[in-house]
């Protein structure tokens, strides 16, 4: 059972990779056609980007997920409450973020370590939830 501190060190690291992610100008270009595409469903037509405010903040947001991964980086090896996991999926949420126009042009390295770094730590979940469900059925 979680206690309270963990409950909201663990909602603090999906801030910050939610927030990271959103930084990134990508990223923002893809949700505003998702949210263009899904009111289109329901007869709605939007031109333009509904979210293109996002991009005017995306260094403040960016900077926010970092502080944030910051906080959790600390509690983890402070407390060791957080899951490595987790805050090895939060670390490549916010390199994938990086919204500095000078970096811009690493943007596809960024992607590439962010990316290889999310899917090491979503196969480490997933294999760690097979492995335990194949232990509680021994």
């Amino acid at each position: 059972m979680k206690t309270t501190k963990e409950k909201i060190i663990s909602i603090t690291g999906s801030i910050s990779g939610t927030a990271s992610v959103l930084g990134s100008w990508q990223i923002c270009h893809n949700v505003c056609i998702g949210l263009i595409a899904l009111l289109s469903i329901f007869g709605i037509t939007i031109i333009g980007m509904p979210l293109e405010f996002l991009t005017k903040i995306s260094i403040p947001l960016w900077g926010i997920a970092v502080s944030l991964l910051a906080i959790t980086s600390v509690i983890y090896y402070v407390k060791r409450c957080v899951s490595q996991k987790l805050l090895l999926l939060n670390f490549g949420l916010v390199t994938i973020g990086i919204p500095f126009p000078s970096l811009q042009k690493f943007s596809l390295f960024f992607w590439i370590i962010g990316g290889s770094l999310v899917l090491i730590s979503l196969f480490l979940f997933i294999k760690h939830k097979f492995n335990r469900g194949w232990h509680n059925e021994k």
